[in-house]
């Protein structure tokens, strides 16, 4: 009796165990790997991907490196989650270039990857979930130039030259501006989004332009330290900036800074997972998936429309 009854719990915890091993097989997992995690713009991320996650029934991660300068680091988180052999997963590339030859060791391993915010040169990346950066600072550009009169000099601040959108935001603003033909462009610096580095480059763009009318700050750390830059010269600039964050509404509420584009950052996650399931049911999916962006300034912050994209 005994023996029988030891043989039925080793049964039923053997059954039990390999209940366990099935559900943890069948466990869908999507690594995401973001460009950073000090903006507040990433955390607003990580809150979509997380939503859409709990409605799949998928489990997710969420890293990036510590600033986005980082790309190395980037790099190897790449790495650990390509080892973990997720089912699919996301990238928010800090160099277009860089990540290319670990996304092609997922596309041999037949690991769907999306890009989200920031994509790669490359067709690996089944769609794109973003910003359409371009037209976003395009229409900076416009701001900028009807606010300074259609005539002066302007200063541009970037979180880099590497990411799709450093340089979509970048060439999107410079380009617009070649159409108001007496605003004159007297400077492109990178602060890598690191507030207090763009502060530094926000006083000596000052410094070095007299007759300097306006920076526009191409992301929130970029925007952030223009903002400080300006302030601490005790200058009058027109400040356009880009996302959105505490700092910049407190800024654009206070008339320091005019306003700023904002992304949709919880749909960019949003879409992100919702991507990656869909790609693993073998939907096929559009090359780009444009998840919009809004001009806001103090006149408009409390539309619903509006705050509904603003975070803090």
């Amino acid at each position: 009796m005994l023996n029988r009854t030891i043989f039925g719990v080793v049964v039923g915890l053997g059954t039990l165990l390999g209940g366990a091993n099935l559900a943890y097989a069948d466990d869908v997992y999507i690594p995401l790997i973001s460009k950073g995690f000090q903006h507040q713009f990433w955390q607003a991320v990580k809150s979509g991907a997380e939503q859409s996650a709990k409605e799949h029934k998928v489990r997710i991660t969420f890293e990036g490196p510590e600033t986005e300068a980082m790309v190395d680091k980037q790099i190897d988180m790449l790495s650990a989650a390509l080892a973990k052999k997720p089912q699919a997963l996301g990238i928010a590339a800090l160099d277009s270039k860089a990540a290319i030859p670990l996304l092609k060791r997922a596309q041999s391993a037949k690991i769907p990857v999306i890009a989200f915010d920031s994509g790669v040169d490359s067709d690996i990346p089944l769609t794109t979930c973003a910003t359409d950066n371009v037209a976003a600072a395009a229409l900076a550009a416009d701001k900028m130039a009807e606010a300074i009169g259609n005539a002066g000099e302007v200063g541009v601040i970037v979180h880099d030259q590497t990411s799709r959108t450093g340089v979509d935001r970048r060439d999107g603003f410079l380009n617009q501006m070649k159409k108001h033909s007496n605003v004159k462009i007297v400077s492109v610096q990178y602060g890598g989004g690191d507030h207090l580095k763009s502060a530094e480059i926000a006083k000596a763009m000052i410094q070095a332009n007299p007759n300097l009318k306006g920076i526009f700050g191409a992301n929130e750390g970029s925007a952030e330290g223009a903002a400080i830059g300006v302030k601490e010269a005790g200058k009058k600039l027109v400040l356009i900036g880009f996302d959105s964050g505490k700092e910049q509404k407190a800024n654009i509420t206070s008339g320091l800074m005019l306003g700023a584009i904002t992304q949709n950052p919880v749909g960019i996650g949003k879409c992100t997972v919702d991507s990656a399931v869909k790609a693993l049911k073998g939907e096929k999916l559009p090359p780009k998936i444009d998840t919009g962006f809004f001009w806001y300034d103090k006149t408009n912050m409390s539309d619903p429309k509006i705050a509904a994209v603003l975070y803090d």
